[in-house]
């Protein structure tokens, strides 16, 4: 009762405090500060730990954005859009997982239709219908195959193809066109073009290169074919190629033997090479005189021999008038004639030929496309540094003559100097301004400059500041408040000191003692309490008797 009265005669005071300077008040109050410090870390903490998306899809059509976002739903994975929805953001350590996922998904398509279109055929669809869903399919299944090219983002297709036609006059060839949208800073070089015009090419049949217009986002004309007959002019992608690793090759070969001698980043080389792209075949055939005093090869000799006997009379018997003159013969090659052709008066011929063989050279000559018509080559070497011993300077000196002749005859040996050939070289001697050379010493970049630190500096930022957060939340506010419960805490909890005993006897006295004098003072303090509870009650049953009443009824369970 006397307790109840302490109490009731509290809360009227309590009443006229204020709530919080109460000792509820203050409960409640050191409990919600509490609460709002952890909830505060542990929000901060969760921030830290937030994961990182990036794209996992961008510039899809909307078919395949519905499709990816309920693949995403079932496999439970948190996704969100970037700003103007272009663009779908997964987690950063679930992006390759995810794509490969839903690869084997088939998505994205990427708004092409393939060969899956002729699957659904329905029964009673018309031939038209049937070559539409063909030709749709096959443009679809290109534009595939050009898209996994690295640089191409979303490429469409074209196919023009005529009806087959029984006469060769009307037969026309199908044509292709290609349009192709290049991922941003991307572009196309003349060979790949050309791998995606003979693609084309090759699917489609009785389609040819000339027939395949390849086009870029922009509108520029790639596959241009008009400097690419047999008869043009100027070098292709891979002439011009080939050209440059020539002169690349040369300048590689020219610096590795003169660097030895003049340090790394003391020379520079240029080449210039003329390059004979012509296929040639040669046929010759040379005759030489065959004179004398030149020996001679006889290759055929015919000797013939003849003679004739001499002309019987004609005429009337008798007859003077009628008797022929006699033939003057002469000796052939000088020689008397025979004594039986000179009594029978007739000629004698005597031929002969001979066939000297003539001096003749064949030669055939296949030159192969690709040799070197000139070289020209340019090269610079630095003046020699050396330091002064007395005065510790760096002294700057030329080459001497020798040594620049010595530079001279070993790069004509390093590039393959032919004079015949017309090639030229240069070789200067002069010193560098301007260019920094490795062996020099060079100004490193700070820590705290490079760039290559700044997203490792980022994360220790972040965490950095996380934990400086966190650190003052604790120890400036979540500890004071903690401090008064913890310490009343450790005492309630924290045993009684025990006094060093002199010995066994003499402790046990002691503690007994010791005992004996707590139950004294407790009960002392009990009395004490209830003779001054009984004399307050007391006094208040004097001064209000209104309140003991009330006190008694509360008791008694009575509401008079």
């Amino acid at each position: 009762m006397a307790a109840v009265a302490e109490d009731l005669i509290d809360t009227p005071a309590a009443g006229r405090q204020g709530f919080f300077q109460s000792t509820m008040g203050r409960r409640v109050a050191l409990g919600g500060g509490i609460a709002l410090v952890l909830a505060i870390m542990i929000a901060l903490w969760m921030w830290s730990q937030a994961p990182e998306y990036r794209v996992l899809f961008s510039n899809y059509s909307d078919r395949d954005g519905g499709a990816i976002t309920a693949s995403l739903d079932q496999m439970g994975v948190q996704y969100k859009f970037s700003e103007g929805g272009t663009a779908i953001l997964v987690p950063a350590e679930q992006i390759h997982d995810l794509r490969l996922k839903l690869a084997s998904q088939g998505l994205p398509k990427g708004g092409n239709v393939g060969f899956e279109l002729m699957e659904n055929q329905k029964l009673g669809t018309s031939q038209f219908l049937e070559q539409v869903n063909y030709q749709r399919s096959l443009e679809g299944e290109l534009a595939r195959s050009i898209q996994s090219l690295g640089s191409v983002s979303a490429a469409r297709v074209h196919l023009a193809l005529p009806k087959p036609s029984v006469f060769v006059r009307d037969q026309q060839k199908p044509t292709a066109s290609v349009l192709l949208n290049l991922q941003p800073g991307r572009a196309l070089d003349p060979g790949q073009v050309s791998a995606i015009v003979h693609l084309v090419a090759s699917s489609v049949p009785e389609l040819t290169v000339g027939n395949v217009t390849v086009v870029d986002q922009t509108g520029n004309l790639l596959s241009d074919t008009s400097n690419k007959g047999p008869g043009a002019k100027g070098l292709d992608a891979t002439q011009l190629k080939y050209v440059e690793q020539v002169q690349q090759n040369i300048i590689k070969q020219v610096e590795s033997i003169i660097v030895p001698l003049v340090g790394k980043g003391n020379v520079r080389a240029e080449a210039t090479a003329e390059v004979d792209f012509a296929q040639v075949d040669t046929a010759a055939e040379m005759y030489k005189p065959n004179s004398p005093p030149e020996p001679q090869a006889i290759r055929s000799q015919q000797t013939s021999e003849s003679s004739q006997p001499g002309p019987s009379a004609s005429g009337i018997p008798g007859a003077l008038s009628n008797q022929p003159p006699g033939v003057a013969t002469a000796p052939i090659d000088g020689q008397p004639p025979a004594a039986g052709a000179a009594a029978a008066g007739g000629p004698t011929r005597k031929d002969a030929t001979t066939n000297y063989e003539v001096d003749k050279t064949i030669r055939y000559e296949q030159r192969p496309m690709g040799g070197i018509k000139r070289l020209t080559v340019g090269v610079v070497v630095n003046h020699r540094r050396t330091v002064d011993p007395k005065s510790g300077k760096i002294i700057v000196r030329p080459l001497a003559a020798a040594e620049v002749a010595q530079i001279n005859e070993l790069v004509k040996q390093a590039m393959g100097y032919s004079q015949a050939r017309g090639d030229t070289l240069n070789v200067t001697n002069a010193p560098f301004e301007g260019v920094d050379r490795p062996d020099d010493t060079i100004q490193q970049l700070d820590w705290w400059r490079d760039p290559a630190n700044l997203p490792l500096a980022k994360e220790i930022g972040k965490y950095l500041l996380l934990f400086a957060i966190l650190g003052f939340l604790y120890y400036r506010i979540l500890l004071p408040l903690m401090r008064p419960a913890i310490k009343k805490f450790d005492e309630a909890t924290a045993p009684p000191p025990e006094p060093e005993p002199e010995s066994t006897e003499a402790a046990d006295a002691q503690a007994v003692a010791v005992e004996e004098e707590m139950e004294e003072q407790e009960v002392e303090r009990q009395n004490q309490g209830y003779r001054a509870n009984l004399v307050m009650a007391q006094e208040l049953a004097r001064k209000d008797p209104r309140i003991v009443a009330n006190v008694v009824k509360a008791w008694l369970g009575t509401n008079e």
